[in-house]
């Protein structure tokens, strides 16, 4: 039986990787991104549809809403987040984050998060057994020694996010999992596989093969299940 799913994020890096990735033959795939993805143009028996969404504002939910209006959907992923402009350099410094940034960064990686997704849950409630899946961070877990102050708190919070969330949609059935992955080779893209990736980066960075393979075991699951939260850090990631 085919599946419908809506994807944020899914222009590049781990968001391509799930509309690759997760879907097969007959499943329709709303992809919502600022730019027009390439998955677009693959010839594989998927439907993908974009939905060009700017997750800066809260001014498109109504555009949201309308495209998808009667449909229900199985799978919701909301893979978007942020971070600080100079936040993985040596010279990185909290004290010089601007404060404009600091609330877009805050706007993009949890309101958005909130409000987009309480949009959608009519469409979720229609499925049979529908899935919500966060895509967090190790950052967001204790003790990971990052001082990114605001991507950090946002991805504490996004955990919250799943949470709450889990408990509100737990009489409808529909399960809330939040995943935390450590440093991803989202630059390798998904086609060119895993063992590239792995190469490239010396064992250092997760292969994002390895996020769509646990996605893909999450949605599998019987609706009796509910996976609340995974944390997946480099085996070589002393932080995590």
């Amino acid at each position: 039986m085919s599946k419908n799913y809506i994807i944020f994020g899914a222009s590049q890096g781990l968001g391509d990787a799930f509309v690759k990735g997760l879907p097969i033959k007959g499943d329709t795939v709303w992809v919502v991104s600022r730019t027009r993805p390439k998955s677009l143009d693959i010839n594989d028996g998927v439907h993908r549809k974009w939905l060009p969404i700017d997750l800066s504002s809260q001014q498109q939910i109504s555009d949201l809403k309308e495209a998808l209006k009667d449909i229900a959907l199985d799978v919701l992923i909301y893979n978007v987040g942020v971070w600080e402009k100079r936040g993985f350099e040596d010279d990185y410094t909290f004290d010089q984050d601007e404060i404009v940034d600091i609330a877009n960064l805050i706007n993009i990686n949890l309101t958005s998060t909130i409000t987009y997704i309480q949009a959608l849950l009519p469409n979720l409630r229609q499925a049979k057994n529908a899935k919500i899946i966060l895509i967090g961070s190790t950052a967001g877990l204790d003790h990971t020694n990052n001082a990114q102050v605001s991507f950090v708190t946002s991805k504490f919070g996004l955990r919250g996010i799943a949470n709450a969330l889990r408990e509100h949609l737990r009489k409808d059935g529909i399960p809330v999992t939040c995943i935390n992955p450590g440093e991803l080779a989202a630059e390798v893209p998904y086609e060119e596989g895993a063992e590239k990736a792995i190469h490239l980066y010396e064992g250092t960075r997760i292969p994002v093969q390895d996020i769509v393979a646990i996605v893909q075991c999450v949605l599998n699951l019987s609706s009796v299940s509910c996976v609340k939260e995974i944390n997946i850090p480099a085996i070589t990631d002393l932080n995590a």
